[in-house]
């Protein structure tokens, strides 16, 4: 295991976000900020509780997920897509580097800085509303498996973006929307029946669910399927990764 390239790797993503600490840091504590303010304090204290808990306190997974499934894969995509851009991925593909250690590094480093937010939101947290986390070690599971699965998901994006606009597409066109219907806000058994199903087909459900769950100790999914879930998506992306770096797609072009 060549670790100097990994470090090397790692670090120099690690760098580009604190270079860029408005963007990479800031912007995303404050605009989850804003939800907690305007569905957490302002409406929220006009909400019945959900499974006992108060509403401002019940959306405090969601939005951390929310922020967690987008700032992974816009960490991970960018951080591919711009050796690409540049050409100086070749640089690293012809040094005595394998493509686990080179996904260490990237993927590492995009993992790394997602939980660095989830934990910044997580205590901004505290000061709109009052909550609690039964499961911490828990928790802290679902929190760096999220990031890491969707920091893998972002790689794969960022190799086959060709260009500017469609590190965009995935994030803006699938992800929130999913992020948004999968339970951010509301708990799905407060949905009709058969939209009860339909939601159940949202793979961001047992995220959203199992990572809720660690918290409040209610889901809408058992927490072992949302592990089993995380989990696979995980070992697709793995595989996806190894397929790409196996056959050089849009790497080697």
């Amino acid at each position: 295991m060549n670790r100097h390239a990994i470090r090397a790797i790692y670090f120099f993503e690690l760098a580009r976000a604190w270079r860029t600490l408005a963007q990479s840091i800031a912007t995303p504590v404050i605009s989850t900020s804003l939800y907690f303010i305007v569905f957490g304090s302002a409406i929220g204290a006009n909400m019945n509780a959900i499974h006992g808990v108060s509403y401002g306190a019940f959306i405090v997974p969601g939005l951390v997920m929310m922020m967690l499934l987008t700032e992974s894969i816009a960490n991970a995509s960018f951080g591919i897509y711009m050796p690409r851009y540049a050409g100086t991925i070749y640089e690293v593909l012809s040094a005595p580097v394998s493509w686990i250690e080179i996904l260490l590094g990237y993927v590492g480093a995009a993992a790394t800085k997602s939980v660095i937010l989830g934990l910044l939101i997580l205590v901004t947290a505290t000061l709109f509303v009052d909550y609690r986390i039964e499961h911490p070690i828990w928790m802290a599971l679902f929190l760096v498996l999220t990031a890491v699965t969707f920091s893998l998901f972002g790689f794969i994006i960022g190799i086959w973006a060709d260009g500017w606009e469609k590190l965009q597409i995935v994030p803006a066109l699938i992800v929130t929307p999913l992020a948004f219907l999968g339970g951010s806000f509301y708990s799905i058994e407060m949905l009709p029946g058969v939209w009860q199903k339909i939601a159940l087909l949202n793979p961001v459900v047992y995220l959203i669910s199992g990572f809720r769950w660690s918290f409040f100790g209610v889901s809408d999914v058992h927490p072992g399927v949302s592990l089993g879930m995380t989990l696979g998506f995980l070992l697709v992306c793995l595989a996806i990764v190894a397929w790409i770096f196996r056959t050089g797609y849009r790497l080697k072009q």
